[in-house]
């Protein structure tokens, strides 16, 4: 049996779009500490990998990288510590909350950004300085694991729209709707052809895969995504499930399926949110035992030709885990290689050698299977409506394709989220503004 893992790499647009300053660290913070942890672990294990860049997320590593990016979590971490204001320590306390010692918050801050297991033990500036040279090397790095056949790359559109409900907010079938349609296949397209031309820009070579942003397809999103020049796209297997008539037998999962000319794999769910979210509270032999006996039992349902796909975030389970991860994915790593009857492969690589045949009247749906968590929710909706009458306002632009990422709608109806809140609006209110009509309310 075949076997991938897809490690998803995805930060939205965290900049001001008048001041340019990032009103949140976390790209500078995963860039360092978890994307280089997952470049280097594969190297270390010499494991086989896909790596889903989101092409906004590539766009500010560089900006760090460049060292023009104006971040004040950054300057703050830069800062003699016994001059941190008030406003530094209220900013390094979203990386380390609960301290109030400002010399020691910094301490703490700085150090939070590495993956400890992987990171010599260094002063404050010498950290700062492994900082740079991980930042440097960390697009490099994932070009190299390409280059020894270690790592896949693949991408998403620009700013992480949800492509169906970009392209028709009544793909979200059941869902509560908003007041307002909103229907625009021409911006999503735009997103695929700019996120693909971007990923080419970066990296030499043009992606032949796509994680559609939150697994989220319909026939028309296929469509444009093949049309874009894209050879295969994932998602989730429920979405399977839905677009094929029962009765339902296990092995139907672990094949690819044609949809609109584009060959698309389906994530097994189970396995790929128990990394996500279960084995954390496990301890760790234990946790990859119980995994490899569910493998094998997957393998024992299939053939060898198939092929088994497991989808998840590269960044975000890790903090969960005891040592951000590290011990956990080196055990992985080595259980995985040593056991029989399973290939690590990339996906472009199996579909060489096994291509999609058997059609599939593929059904709306995403990572989670319906739309509720970006639709529905009345402050969601109102969201959805606002952003309505800007585009039928204002028209297309780059801010305009920013305000339909997926995100902003992800956290609304949530506490705590006023940054999501303020970027929305702001990047909403920049292209009113620059188109010359009045904000809508």
């Amino acid at each position: 049996m075949h076997l991938a893992f897809v490690w998803h790499f995805h930060q939205p647009i965290y900049r001001d779009p008048d001041t340019r300053e990032y009103i949140l660290p976390w790209v500078n913070y995963h860039a360092v500490k978890n994307y280089h942890q997952m470049a280097r672990l594969a190297e270390e294990a010499e494991f086989p990998g896909t790596y889903n860049f989101v092409p906004c997320l590539l766009e500010q590593v560089l900006e760090y990288v460049g060292g023009s990016a104006n971040d004040p979590f950054q300057a703050a971490l830069e800062k003699d510590p016994g001059k941190l204001t008030y406003a530094d320590v209220r900013l390094l306390g979203k990386i380390v909350p609960g301290e109030r010692n400002a010399r020691r918050l910094q301490e703490l801050a700085v150090k939070a950004l590495f993956s400890a297991p992987l990171t010599p033990e260094r002063d404050r500036d010498g950290l700062l300085q492994i900082r740079k040279e991980v930042l440097a090397d960390l697009l490099p790095s994932y070009l190299r694991l390409h280059e020894k056949g270690l790592a896949e790359l693949t991408t998403t559109p620009y700013y992480h729209p949800l492509l169906p409900l970009v392209f028709d907010i009544h793909a979200a079938v059941g869902e509560t709707l908003p007041k307002l349609p909103f229907r625009h296949p021409e911006d999503g397209k735009a997103q695929l052809a700019k996120g693909r031309a971007y990923f080419a820009k970066i990296f030499g070579f043009e992606p032949a895969g796509l994680w559609p942003s939150e697994g989220g397809v319909s026939r028309e999103v296929a469509r444009a995504a093949a049309a874009a020049g894209f050879r295969f796209a994932l998602t989730d297997e429920n979405v399977l499930w839905k677009s094929r008539p029962a009765p339902h037998a296990p092995a139907d999962l672990f094949k690819p399926y044609l949809a609109e000319s584009i060959a698309l794999f389906f994530r097994d769910r189970e396995l790929s949110d128990l990394l996500s979210f279960e084995y954390q509270k496990w301890p760790a032999a234990a946790a990859i035992e119980d995994f490899v006996a569910k493998l094998e039992a997957r393998r024992k349902a299939a053939d060898e030709a198939s092929i088994l796909v497991i989808v998840l975030d590269g960044e975000n389970p890790w903090e969960y885990y005891p040592g951000n991860g590290v011990p956990f994915l080196r055990a992985l790593y080595d259980r995985v290689k040593r056991l029989e009857g399973f290939t690590l492969t990339s996906l472009e690589g199996y579909l060489a050698a096994e291509p999609a045949r058997d059609e599939i009247d593929l059904v709306p749906g995403t990572w989670l299977g319906n739309f509720s968590k970006w639709v529905g929710h009345p402050a969601k909706n109102t969201a959805w409506d606002l952003l309505a009458k800007a585009r039928e306002a204002c028209g297309p632009s780059e801010e305009m394709a920013v305000a339909e990422g997926s995100d902003w709608f992800w956290w609304y109806g949530e506490e705590g989220k006023d940054e999501f809140d303020y970027l929305f609006k702001a990047y909403i209110r920049k292209a009113c503004r620059d188109a010359g009509v009045k904000e809508p309310e």
